[in-house]
């Protein structure tokens, strides 16, 4: 028995679509201001959204600033991220193209824009590449219901995405310079300063994948904290022998170990806290960070919002994104007295133990459920291209 959408496709166009770029079926708009950074608060009644990773950067009262009622695409012109907006919001800084279209679905534009973009990568600007997308035109009745489809089929991923946001958004705030003032007795108990003040960064060495043993000497790799480590550990999963093992620069209980390359910005910087009683080695593309800070606190400072935007300026390469310790040490951080520390830890941990442990909320899951999203977007968006690409009627 066919779907509905096969019905469709055989009925309103059996010989193909029409694929046309992006640019030809959008219209750029601009906002009538921007909110600068420094205005972007963490509460406030109209959102604020900019070309960051997170979907909301934070939130103004500026009403002057909103944009109207309206469906949107955003694109990052650095950072190549697309998102869409079906809400009033306002523009953080520069950055982002806003497109909007008048003769087809806004958000099924959205679903083969991410599709078919192809991102580089590299911290440059993308808008010359990202206009030309290729985007099959099926007739409206299509679109429709491919975005009623996509839109069912991404339900329980965005709900468990949202719950890390949630989870993020929490954890930004209670680290944010705004709070701590506010619960650190009018600024007396906390300093600006920066990571070179505070701990010292310790480049790896050696240790090579093919230096794995069943048995042995504790290591960690850097690829391995992309994949199998999460916030922190008190066991490796890799060894190797004594003879390699005693070659290699060492971690300690309570440092920070951060990989320091990778294929894009996003996962540079990530890094895992040691926790186990013994040393263990270390690979190159990696600096461990030692401080007598609360060691867990400055980890959680490393997955935030403030972290990022610094790292996102400083990050150098093209295919292999890397980030340097020279780098880090002049970046900012807003520190509280240890107990201070401790205490917005012990809120972090079990707020993160809830994540972790709750059914069906585990990243692996919310990774798995994105890559079979992927798979069915990309099928339901091909199309046989019918004819040439210069048709300019906007219905089909």
């Amino acid at each position: 028995m066919k779907s509905k959408l096969e019905e469709l496709i055989e009925k309103l166009c059996p010989n193909g679509v029409e694929y046309r770029e992006l640019e030809k079926i959008t219209s750029t708009i601009s906002p009538p201001k921007k909110i600068l950074s420094k205005n972007i608060t963490l509460q406030g009644k109209y959102p604020v959204i900019d070309q960051g990773a997170d979907y909301i950067s934070g939130y103004t009262d500026d009403i002057e600033a909103l944009l109207p009622n309206n469906n949107y695409i955003i694109f990052g012109d650095h950072t190549e991220t697309i998102k869409y907006v079906d809400f009033r919001f306002a523009q953080g800084a520069d950055g982002i193209k806003i497109l909007i279209t008048k003769d087809f679905d806004c958000k099924y534009l959205y679903y083969c824009f991410t599709n078919f973009y192809e991102p580089t990568g590299k911290y440059t600007r993308h808008w010359s590449k990202a206009k030309t997308t290729l985007i099959p035109l099926p007739p409206l009745e299509i679109q429709e219901e491919i975005v009623r489809i996509l839109d069912k089929f991404t339900e329980l991923t965005t709900e468990l995405t949202l719950r890390k946001q949630q989870y993020e958004h929490y954890r930004d705030k209670l680290l944010s310079e705004e709070y701590l003032i506010k619960n650190s007795f009018n600024n007396i108990l906390l300093k600006k300063t920066t990571l070179g003040e505070i701990g010292e960064f310790t480049r790896g060495n050696g240790l090579q994948k093919k230096d794995f043993r069943e048995k042995g000497k504790p290591v960690i790799h850097y690829g391995e904290i992309y994949t199998k480590y999460g916030f922190s550990t008190e066991k490796t999963i890799s060894f190797t022998e004594e003879e390699i093992y005693n070659k290699l620069r060492k971690a300690k209980k309570n440092d920070i170990l951060m990989a320091t390359t990778s294929e894009n910005v996003e996962d540079v910087g990530k890094c895992v806290v040691w926790r186990g009683k013994e040393e263990i080695g270390f690979s190159g593309d990696m600096y461990k960070f030692t401080t007598k800070e609360n060691s867990k606190y400055i980890a959680y400072y490393f997955q935030t919002e403030f972290f990022q935007k610094q790292k996102r300026k400083k990050v150098t390469g093209t295919k292999v994104i890397r980030i340097h310790a020279d780098d880090m040490k002049k970046f900012e951080i807003i520190l509280p007295t240890v107990e201070i520390q401790n205490r917005v830890v012990e809120v972090l941990d079990k707020f993160q133990k809830l994540i972790n442990e709750a059914k069906g909320l585990l990243p692996e899951e919310i990774e798995e459920r994105k890559k079979q999203y992927k798979y069915y977007r990309e099928k339901l968006l091909t199309f046989e291209e019918k004819c040439d690409r210069t048709n300019t009627n906007p219905n089909y």
